[in-house]
């Protein structure tokens, strides 16, 4: 069978213009008067510094038409302090990802991400502070919410957490969100660091299915999970909530104990779920999101900058980076044929590379360096 000749072309400039239009839509720069740089020319510099996850410097350094790195980080810092990215950049994230869910229930993830910081704790901003991991107990923590359709996963909102804040604090911005959203969510999906007695009564308060593993908090839960076969039972926790906890038992020999038991817990009250291994097996689709920390990872700027609204803008522009490569994914590069949709191939790294080199043809890229001495044979043929 040929494939479907496609009516169009989208090229490498096209998605240069695609990311710097969203970004210049939702968060507008002010130059003020007598400024040569443009707010295009510093979203092209930070588009080519996240697409290639290099930093600002490197981009404006082996360009010659970009401005000094000094210039456009100034600019990105005086614009954008921490509150105004949080706020401005969920409408970002939101842009084009509601166009594309379905008319139908959607599952959504809550993720909390913690990223080790190692430098002195009183020259830095927005710490947060949790249980050593990774040789540190302060951290860059960043909560996410995704829907999660098609197997794939579409960014809706992300919010910093600093020392003095929990993750019931995010979660109760990000169901409020939920509800102001023309969206059916089927079930919420949250990580451990969520579960709490504040989390759980925030589910219920605003009505969503819900499905978490849990903590080995107090010793009730941990001689349930010491013995026995999969189960359901009723947990209290702080004496405030209710719930019931779902404990799966899998035999996996030599893996966990002498009798090759493993025992996990999930906190769930969802209509489709039923046994102890409908938990496991929801639960695991939420797995995905760790793929799209390691896609961000690949369009993450660099920097060493301590303030906490620039570093917050080079994650949610790498956040951003993937809910655009999905949209134009679906909604332009898609072959929809009589009955569903057959996507070409066209990788989220092929995508980056894309966007730097449209970026680099629009920085003008330096594509020769001084030489101290004359060039020999060598160098031509």
């Amino acid at each position: 069978m040929q494939p479907t000749q496609a009516d169009s072309e989208i090229e490498e400039e096209h998605l240069l213009n695609f990311v710097v239009n969203s970004l210049g839509d939702d968060l507008p720069i002010d130059l003020g008067e007598n400024v040569e740089v443009t707010t295009e020319t510093l979203y092209e510099a930070l588009a080519g510094a996240s697409a290639g996850g290099t930093s600002i410097n490197h981009v404006c350094e082996t360009t010659e038409d970009s401005p000094h790195a000094n210039t456009v980080r100034g600019h990105l810092t005086d614009q954008f302090d921490l509150e105004t990215v949080e706020t401005v950049g969920n409408t970002l994230l939101q842009r084009d990802v509601l166009e594309t869910l379905p008319d139908r229930p959607v599952e959504v993830v809550a993720d909390l991400h913690l990223d080790p910081y190692y430098g002195e704790e009183d020259e830095t901003e927005a710490l947060y502070f949790s249980q050593a991991k990774r040789g540190t107990t302060a951290f860059h923590a960043y909560v996410t919410l995704y829907a999660r359709v098609r197997n794939k996963r579409y960014t809706l909102a992300v919010r910093q957490l600093v020392a003095g804040e929990t993750t019931s604090d995010a979660l109760g911005e990000f169901l409020e969100l939920l509800d102001g959203l023309d969206l059916r969510v089927k079930a919420v999906y949250l990580d451990r660091g969520f579960y709490n007695s504040t989390c759980l009564e925030l589910l219920y308060t605003h009505n969503y299915a819900y499905v978490m593993p849990i903590v080995k908090w107090g010793e009730t839960i941990q001689d349930e999970l010491s013995s026995g076969w999969s189960r359901v039972i009723e947990h209290e926790l702080a004496g405030r909530v209710t719930f019931p906890v779902f404990i799966d038992c899998v035999y996996q020999r030599g893996r966990y104990d002498e009798h090759g038991v493993a025992r996990h817990g999930y906190a769930a009250d969802a209509p489709f779920i039923d046994t102890p291994q409908d938990a496991r097996e929801h639960y695991s689709k939420r797995f995905g999101i760790e793929s799209s920390y390691r896609l961000g990872n690949q369009s993450l700027a660099l920097t060493s900058s301590r303030d906490a609204g620039l570093r917050l803008l080079l994650f949610v522009v790498s956040l951003l980076l993937q809910n655009v490569w999905r949209y134009l994914h679906w909604m332009y590069v898609a072959a929809p044929p009589t009955a569903g949709r057959r996507l070409w191939e066209w990788s989220f790294m092929e995508f980056c590379e894309m966007v730097v080199r449209a970026a680099w043809t629009a920085l003008g890229v330096r594509r020769a360096v001084p030489a101290n001495q004359p060039l020999d044979d060598r160098f031509f043929r």
